[in-house]
């Protein structure tokens, strides 16, 4: 079965400490499936735990791991449901100070992972100049372009330890279609020590790919494994599961009552 195994045997992958990305963009393509095995294994046995999130823009199943209590730091430049509003959990927790926020930007995650592609250890561009942002993060340096003059920021380069990202179709080898909308997840296979796919459907053989076998450490069959949020063209977002979520979940009660009755019951 080449890369082929089991959804349990994907989440062992993920160890306390580690930065852990997630692939897809707001409410859609996201690992959801991952993300509620990865839960339910963290309710039997405690780990892991400490982990930092990387997600270019984090949603529904960013907001369900940070109520799970293992994300210990968040790294993102958007962090919500969209037109559902709030993502509860992630706006309990930082209201409180209770988990750490590296603040990003499209930019800065974009280069950072650049970097890491590039087998630099920062990647300059003229972001954040004449902002604030760089008193927000002090490890964000400034550097002088040495054919100019000019200054420009010089972006640290991001290696997440494991990324998972949900695709269309995958085969058995590792090659997977994610579709048009394809975030930063063809840059997240590049930079990531471990890639971890999650697919709607596993073929022998693909006629093409956007991520390539080499980069690919597994692949796990996930029919449905980004509900509710959408995985086009195959389904739209499920508005009233996100609809019931957000009623639902406001603090760390409610969201193990949620838990308890959508994952753990079964």
């Amino acid at each position: 079965m080449g890369k082929v195994i089991s959804m349990t045997e994907g989440t062992k992958y993920v160890k306390s400490g580690m930065m852990l990305a997630l692939g897809g963009m707001t409410l859609y393509r996201r690992p959801v499936a991952f993300v509620n095995e990865l839960i339910r294994s963290h309710h039997s046995t405690g780990l892991p735990n400490l982990l930092t999130l990387l997600a270019f823009t984090a949603s529904l199943e960013s907001d369900l791991l940070v109520g799970s209590g293992m994300i210990s730091t968040v790294r993102s430049c958007y962090f919500g449901l969209e037109s559902f509003g709030l993502a509860p959990m992630f706006t309990y927790f930082a209201n409180r100070g209770e988990i750490t926020i590296i603040e990003e930007t499209e930019a800065s995650i974009a280069s950072g992972l650049r970097a890491k592609l590039a087998g630099i250890g920062f990647m300059p561009a003229k972001a954040w100049i004449g902002t604030d942002l760089p008193k927000l993060r002090p490890d964000v340096k400034t550097i002088r372009d040495p054919y100019t003059g000019e200054e420009l920021m010089a972006f640290p380069s991001i290696e997440p330890d494991i990324a998972v990202i949900h695709a269309i179709k995958a085969d058995t080898d590792g090659n997977a279609i994610i579709g048009m909308n394809k975030g930063v997840d063809e840059e997240l296979t590049l930079a990531a020590k471990t890639v971890i796919i999650t697919a709607e459907e596993i073929a022998p053989k693909l006629p093409r790919a956007d991520l390539v076998a080499p980069l690919i450490t597994a692949v796990i069959h996930a029919p449905h494994g980004a509900a509710p949020t959408s995985c086009y063209p195959l389904y739209p977002i499920n508005g009233l599961s996100i609809l019931e979520y957000t009623e639902k979940v406001h603090d760390p009660e409610s969201w193990e009552k949620y838990i308890q009755e959508k994952l753990l019951k079964y």
